[in-house]
C-alpha cells in the first residue's frame, strides 16, 4: 500500500509538470476578427505568450461585429477586448470598460488619395466633388479622412459628395474619374499601390497620428488581474508583440509597441471627429 500511495504521488507529481495550472481564466474578443479560426489564427501564437506571460488562462471569445463585442461585455460574456480608436468611445459610452494597454501602429494615420495625372492637386479642388469613404465608422476610411478635408475647410456631405464605397471598388471608380479622392490610411495606400501597379496616386492632404488601439478590460474584472495583464505587456512587450506579428491582418502592428499608459482623454479627437460626419453622441456603431 505504502509503495502505491508512493507511485500515485510521483504520478500526480508528473502530471502538474506537464499541465499547465491556470489560477485564473479570462475572455478576450477582438472587433475586427469574426469566427474562431480567424481568432485562432491570427491572435494564437500572442494568446499562447500572454498565457506564458500571466499563468492565466485566456479562451477566446468570437463576436460577430462591433455591437455583439458590446453587448458580449454587458452580459459578462467577455473580459478583455482589442478595439480601434472609433470603437473605443462607443464602448466608452455604453460601458464601464477600462483602458489597459495601447496597441501602437506605425504611421497609423488618414489621409486623401487623388490620382496623380488628374486634375485634383490640392484640397480645395475637392469642393464639389465626390470622395469615397471605404467603411463606415472606420478611423482611418471616415472618420479620419473626413476630418482631414473639415480641416481643410471642407464641410462633411455639404462642400463635396460622401460615397461609401469598399476601398478597392473606389479605386477603380476613381481611375474612371467616378470619384475624384478617396479616405485611407498609409497602410491601405501601400497595398492599393501594389494591386494596381500601373496606376500613379498623390496624396493631398494627410492628417496627425491617429490614436492607438486599444485594449480594454470589462468594469467586473478585477483590478489585479488587469494589473496583471498590464505588467505582461510592460515585462514581456517584445515576446506578445512577436506572438502578435505571427498572424496576417495583425501585420499592421510591425515596428508598433504598446504603451502601458493609456487614458480616454487621449480618444478626445476621435470624439471631434464623429461630430464633425455629424454624430455627435457616438452612442453606436455606424453601418450596424
Amino acid at each position: 500500500m505504502h509503495v502505491l500511495k508512493l507511485a500515485a504521488a510521483a504520478f500526480f507529481a508528473l502530471g502538474a509538470l506537464v499541465v499547465p495550472a491556470y489560477a485564473e481564466k479570462v475572455r478576450f474578443a477582438v472587433t475586427d476578427v469574426e469566427g474562431m479560426e480567424q481568432l485562432q489564427r491570427e491572435y494564437g501564437a500572442f494568446v499562447e505568450e500572454l498565457q506564458k506571460a500571466t499563468g492565466l488562462e485566456v479562451d477566446f471569445t468570437p463576436v460577430n461585429n462591433r455591437t455583439a463585442a458590446v453587448e458580449a461585455m454587458r452580459a459578462q460574456q467577455v473580459d478583455f477586448v482589442l478595439t480601434g480608436p472609433a470603437e473605443y468611445v462607443v464602448f466608452a459610452k455604453l460601458t464601464d470598460a477600462k483602458p489597459v494597454i495601447g496597441w501602437q501602429r506605425p504611421d497609423y494615420f488618414a489621409q486623401i488619395v487623388v490620382m496623380a495625372e488628374g486634375p485634383i492637386k490640392t484640397m480645395a479642388d475637392l469642393k464639389g466633388k465626390k470622395v469615397a469613404f471605404g467603411e463606415v465608422g472606420s478611423t482611418s476610411q471616415q472618420l479620419g479622412p473626413a476630418q482631414v478635408l473639415a480641416d481643410a475647410g471642407l464641410k462633411y456631405g455639404s462642400d463635396y459628395s460622401v460615397e461609401i464605397i469598399k476601398r478597392n471598388v473606389a479605386i477603380e471608380a476613381m481611375i474612371r474619374g467616378d470619384v475624384q479622392a478617396v479616405g485611407m490610411n498609409r497602410t491601405h495606400l501601400n497595398a492599393i499601390r501594389e494591386k494596381f501597379a500601373g496606376q500613379k496616386f498623390s496624396v493631398v492632404g494627410r492628417g496627425p497620428d491617429l490614436p492607438n488601439d486599444i485594449l480594454i478590460a470589462a468594469a467586473y474584472v478585477p483590478s489585479e488581474t488587469v494589473e496583471k495583464i498590464k505588467k505582461a505587456f510592460l515585462e514581456n512587450g517584445e515576446a506578445l508583440m512577436a506572438g502578435v506579428l505571427k498572424g496576417e491582418d495583425t501585420k499592421k502592428y510591425e515596428g508598433g509597441f504598446f504603451l502601458p499608459t493609456v487614458n480616454d482623454k487621449d480618444y478626445d479627437s476621435v470624439r471631434a471627429m464623429y461630430a464633425t460626419i455629424g454624430v455627435p453622441e457616438f452612442s453606436k456603431f455606424l453601418g450596424e
